[in-house]
């Protein structure tokens, strides 16, 4: 049995049920850790127990990191510490509804807390106390593979995830193939090799002159990705990242760099066949992981030091962040406009169009927008595979248009 925050400071398990409450809030997505705990601790003895509302605020305080979190944080805070109404409110959790005045986030969130309520390990009771147990079947909570699609990533569960991440793997890009200058050996060839027709004539003594015909080269174009690792992008940039692993190791010519407030090229980390230790690699290359965002700085330094080893025959360049740029958008236009004349199509992926309502607002979307091709949600397994219906597209794919033209919005 929970104890009440009064109650289990006076018999010693006030800060045990704080470090259980940790763990139910990290299982339900939320980046809690052991510091934070310690933290919590502190700031307790300091404002005190006698008032629930003040054990609330000093709680949340410590442990939410965004506003965005708050429904998770409430439902578990009403849940784990003493609700009278617990068992009737996991109940409600685990049925299904129809969406009414409450949207279907809220539902989304009240899975993702149920589930990690339910993996939790089991607890010691005291001899003292009659055992009391709470069996609820789960199954109710499973979600099927079109479900799966359009749940967003930051909503989903750890086995929501999980299968997400195996279906990521299977997402390929087709990239259409696009003719380059260079000539290769084809028996259906309209063009005659004058060099190779004379070497092979060679071989047979000179009584036999075979024709060699050429045709001119295709192969994919380079894709080149740049993602941003904010801590505002995070549940979105570290699935994206799963699928780019399956892209680089699919086809050659893939550069991936990912940026917060410095530029990390991640290449290499991302070619080993094996994602967990490809994702180790790449979380021990970042340095300014879930940090803040300068865009136009790291684009600066894209521009300088990689563009013209990377942007070339037609690449096609995917641009990952959600556009809030901690320095306003400071020479950021300048930036994307030299990105849009090194490339052939560029691609910006945003997680904030999972919302109707989205507004070029911030500076930095403003300052960006004018100078992409096509503009794009990255918020679930859909809009994936929208992307890569895109880009199988003729060349061609995004009309050429001058900058300062809007860019094609995308759902």
């Amino acid at each position: 049995m929970l104890l009440l925050p009064e109650a289990a400071a006076g018999r010693g398990k006030l800060a045990e049920n704080v470090m259980h409450f940790a763990r139910i809030l990290r299982g339900a997505g939320l980046r809690v850790g052991p510091d934070r705990v310690i933290d919590c601790m502190k700031a307790i003895e300091l404002a005190g127990t006698d008032r629930r509302d003040d054990f609330y605020w000093t709680m949340s305080a410590i442990f939410l990191s965004r506003e965005e979190q708050r429904p998770i944080f409430d439902q578990a805070f009403q849940i784990f510490w003493r609700d009278p109404k617990l068992l009737e409110k996991m109940m409600q959790a685990l049925l299904p509804k129809t969406y009414g005045k409450v949207g279907p986030d809220e539902k989304e969130q009240s899975q993702r807390l149920t589930d990690s309520l339910f993996n939790q390990p089991k607890r010691e009771e005291p001899e003292d106390q009659p055992e009391q147990k709470v069996e609820l079947d789960a199954k109710l909570t499973f979600s099927s593979r079109e479900v799966l699609q359009r749940m967003d990533f930051d909503t989903m569960t750890a086995a929501e995830l999980a299968e997400a991440k195996k279906m990521l793997a299977q997402l390929r890009l087709p990239l259409p193939q696009v003719r380059t200058r260079r000539y290769a050996a084809d028996p259906h060839g309209a063009r005659i090799s004058l060099r190779a027709t004379l070497r092979a004539s060679l071989r047979e003594g000179g009584d036999i002159i075979p024709l060699v015909r050429t045709a001119p080269r295709t192969l994919h174009p380079p894709l080149v990705v740049l993602c941003d690792i904010s801590g505002s992008m995070n549940p979105y940039a570290r699935m994206f990242l799963h699928f780019l692993h399956a892209i680089t190791n699919d086809r050659d010519r893939v550069s991936v760099f990912v940026f917060g407030t410095r530029l990390t090229n991640v290449t290499r980390q991302l070619k080993h066949r094996d994602v967990d230790v490809a994702m180790t690699r790449v979380a021990d290359a970042i340095k300014d992981w879930s940090g803040g965002t300068r865009i136009g700085t790291c684009l600066h330094d894209f521009n300088w030091r990689w563009a013209r080893r990377v942007l070339g025959q037609n690449a096609c360049l995917l641009l990952v962040t959600d556009g809030l740029d901690r320095e306003a958008g400071e020479g950021l236009s300048e930036e994307m406009e030299r990105l849009h004349m090194a490339c052939k199509h560029l691609i910006w992926m945003n997680p904030l169009l999972r919302y109707e309502k989205f507004e070029a607002k911030p500076a930095g979307v403003r300052a960006m927008l004018p100078y992409v091709d096509r503009f794009l949600p990255v918020h679930n397994l859909k809009s994936l595979v929208d992307l890569a219906r895109v880009m199988r597209e003729p060349a061609g794919q995004s009309a050429a248009r001058a900058p300062g033209r809007p860019a094609q919005r995308t759902h």
